[in-house]
């Protein structure tokens, strides 16, 4: 596989010439979404080659079985998936009855094109049959941002050097399976099939979880710009619909059908009306027409990237990189819906099963609420207390009682669904993270109204499973949490990782410290919660013991806290001194050898000083990171951006571009060499905050919104913007120094390089 072949454009992924190889991996890398639907860029027609269907629907899944070898007692009994929905995008193609196949075709010319500024693919190639007959394919296709349930195609094909017959064959594919079924199982059960003239749709619903789906289609034909009516011949099978459309079209001209697809869903309408619901919003899609869709997709793009947008001047591959991660990052998550989440795939692949993990709390609310409204960032929190409750279930199926909630390290409807031991049951710091994005929500937007609303709840269950988590040891006269996995997830049953026992102090101070705000300012909310939750003063106060006297293992000699008791046991030795050969070591070592190696998959007690940084002075963090980023191997796609942004605050220029580099264009230069499997979007969100809160040093710690900009050497310059509170607020930055532009109509208060600053409304600070 050619790992470099996406050309360099400011706004546009651009794929120039075919290469068998790189299919599975362009599917992932030119995927689109919408927020409520995504389908990776499988090709319309035919393609025998190797290749992984995928289309997905927000909220749609299914409980897989658990396939494990030896059953463990609190073990989930299945692990969730995003489902591999019917496939609406199918269009075989025939020329004078010859089938247009790309594994099979010559192919003259091939240019694959995603907007990133209007979200609309297009593919563009010659191919050449062996009887010499040459055509011309043109192929456009978004997912509307107006309709969120329909997605348009316009396939076009001119005959170049003969005259001949050119058939069309659209058709909804129900029989899907998902390529990682455990148990090779269809997920499926088709329920019905409508054909209507030019429109057709197809009734399925899930197994075991019963969510019906309204696949539709609707037809329109073209020939050189003018609508023609052209009789069709059906064919249905069990599980699909295909019309057949044939003319004879003369060399140089262009015969188009354009397809309008999509889903209803019955999470958002009654069953018995989905399709009824399909034949309409399919219908106002015809009204509207291609073009007037497309139109409006340009302006809803407009209006996300006029607040999402990175401008990086003088690096053109770190422009794509960003625009890129930002992009996917828009169309997996629209925030309207909090019943949705972030798949660490979003919609662009099947691993990970599309659920949910704590990557959204640690990476993606940030950027969801410094680019849009603070509702979209409200939404994923109110998303994880609808959940509360099945939390609380799954700590008591692990032995924790009167109302301690354990989070789940995967998810689709808040029951666990991760079955590898080391993870369900030791990863517990998830459910620091919960906390951690309560507070960075309050403490950046202000709404201190949602604590009393839905945040104390959460907060008063998860400090409950803390005080019962952890163990008095009479040994070191403290309290310590055994058996546990931390970020690092290249050690398992550590006892006492610095990061989770940090975490733990600071959730049940956190949870303490609200309590006494909410006792004080809103007594009637603290005096519902507290019956609500049976909250009792002595157990309150078992949690400030516990929080006071916790321990966290240190080492005098390094002047670091260790990631674990028995981290200095190891070899250190640095991961520069790996053969090159050896690496990536997940894929080249045995797990016995990986478990007792110092390395490092991701940021671990790196993490807790990217969450905590004003807990420590500088002296402090330059330690730690200059003790552990030698020893990690950023085998996880969640660990460069928290090294980039340390770095960029110790004054690492170059290991922070270094680490900006390797995040940004992960999927891009496929790093891992897995990008055929999917993107890896909730990282994505680590690309946005290496360059905000990298190099553009914005902190918000204690309600106090400050900027310490750096700019990469070989960049000219760089602009974003950031909403806070009622403000938007634009920041530049290049060699000379930085501006910030106040683009609202009230002051606003910062500080810049420890400068405090007010900048009027609609007025530019220059320094």
């Amino acid at each position: 596989m050619n790992l470099n072949y996406i050309k360099p454009d400011e706004w546009k992924i651009i794929e120039e010439g075919f290469n068998k190889e790189n299919v599975t991996a362009s599917e992932s890398i030119f995927s689109l979404g919408n927020g409520a639907m995504g389908q990776r860029a499988n090709f319309e027609e035919n393609y025998s080659g190797d290749t992984l269907q995928g289309s997905y629907i927000g909220g749609i899944y299914y409980p897989d079985k658990t396939r494990v070898g030896w059953w463990k007692n609190g073990y989930p009994e299945y692990f969730a998936k995003v489902l591999n929905a019917p496939n609406w995008i199918g269009i075989g193609v025939s020329i004078n009855g010859k089938v247009l196949d790309l594994n099979t075709c010559h192919i003259i010319e091939f240019t694959r094109e995603l907007d990133m500024k209007t979200g609309v693919l297009t593919r563009s190639f010659i191919v050449e049959f062996e009887d010499g007959d040459m055509v011309k394919i043109r192929v456009t296709r978004f997912l509307s941002m107006t309709l969120q349930e329909v997605g348009v195609i316009k396939y076009s094909v001119t005959p170049i050097n003969f005259k001949g017959e050119i058939e069309f064959a659209p058709y909804i594919d129900a029989g899907i399976v998902n390529k990682d079924a455990n148990y090779d199982e269809f997920f499926w059960e088709i329920l019905d099939k409508k054909l209507d003239g030019d429109e057709a749709y197809i009734m399925s619903k899930t197994l075991k979880t019963g969510f019906h789906v309204c696949t539709g289609m609707k037809i329109e034909l073209i020939l050189n710009d003018y609508a023609v009516n052209i009789q069709s011949a059906s064919e249905s099978t069990e599980k699909s619909v295909t019309y057949r459309y044939k003319t004879l079209v003369n060399s140089g001209d262009t015969f188009s059908l354009v397809k309008y697809g999509g889903y209803t869903q019955s999470m958002n309408h009654p069953k018995g009306e989905l399709f009824h619901m399909s034949k309409k919003v399919l219908n106002k899609a015809a009204e509207m027409g291609f073009e007037d869709l497309l139109e409006k997709q340009d302006k809803s793009w407009a209006k996300i990237w006029d607040t999402a947008d990175i401008m990086i001047t003088g690096d053109i591959k770190a422009q794509q990189a960003i625009r890129f991660n930002i992009f996917q990052l828009n169309q997996t998550y629209s925030g309207e819906d909090s019943r949705l989440n972030i798949g660490p795939k979003g919609f662009t692949g099947e691993k990970y099963g599309g659920s949910t993990y704590w990557d959204t709390e640690a990476y993606c609310i940030p950027f969801y609420m410094s680019t849009k409204d603070k509702n979209v960032a409200k939404n994923l929190l109110i998303y994880r207390y609808n959940h509360l409750e099945k939390a609380i279930e799954n700590a008591q199926k692990l032995g924790f009682k009167k109302g301690a909630a354990l989070y789940p390290m995967v998810t689709m409807n808040g029951e666990e669904c991760h079955n590898e031991w080391e993870i369900t049951f030791e990863e517990i710091h998830r459910n620091g993270a919960m906390v951690y994005a309560i507070y960075n929500y309050v403490n950046y937007t202000g709404d201190y109204e949602y604590i009393a609303s839905h945040g104390m709840e959460v907060m008063i269950a998860i400090a409950r499973f803390w005080n019962q988590r952890a163990t008095f040891s009479k040994d070191k006269n403290q309290f310590v949490i055994l058996g546990v996995t931390g970020p690092n997830e290249y050690e398992n049953n550590v006892n006492n990782n610095w990061y989770t026992n940090y975490l733990a102090k600071w959730c049940l101070e956190y949870a303490l410290e609200n309590l006494e705000l909410l006792r004080v300012k809103y007594p009637e909310d603290y005096h519902r919660i507290a019956v609500k939750t049976s909250l009792e003063t002595n157990e309150t106060n078992k949690w400030a013991e516990v929080a006071c006297q916790i321990y966290f293992p240190y080492s005098k000699e390094y002047e670091v806290y260790l990631q674990q008791d028995g981290f200095l046991d190891k070899e250190l030795i640095p991961v520069a001194q790996l053969p090159k050969s050896e690496r990536p070591i997940n894929q080249k070592w045995s797990w016995d050898r990986i478990l007792r190696s110092p390395y490092i998959k991701q940021a671990d007690v790196l993490q807790g000083f990217y969450f905590f940084e004003n807990h420590f002075d500088e002296h402090t963090i330059e330690k730690h990171f200059d003790f552990y980023e030698p020893l990690t191997v950023h085998e996880s796609s969640l660990s460069p951006c928290v090294h980039a942004i340390l770095a960029s605050k110790l004054n690492k220029n170059e290991k922070a571009y270094e680490m900006y580099l390797r995040t940004s264009r992960l999927d891009l230069d496929d790093y891992n060499h897995e990008v055929h499997e999917g993107l890896h979007i909730t990282s994505m969100a680590g690309t946005w905050l290496s360059i905000v809160q990298g190099f553009g040093g914005m902190r918000n710690f204690d309600g106090k919104l400050s900027f310490n900009p750096r700019i990469p050497k070989n960049w000219k310059s760089y602009s974003f913007k950031i909403k806070y509170r009622d403000h938007t607020i634009k920041v530049f930055k290049n060699h000379e120094g930085c501006k910030f532009y106040n683009e609202s109509d009230s002051p606003v208060n910062i500080t810049v390089s420890g400068q405090e600053i007010t900048i009027f409304n609609q007025d530019l600070v220059i320094l």
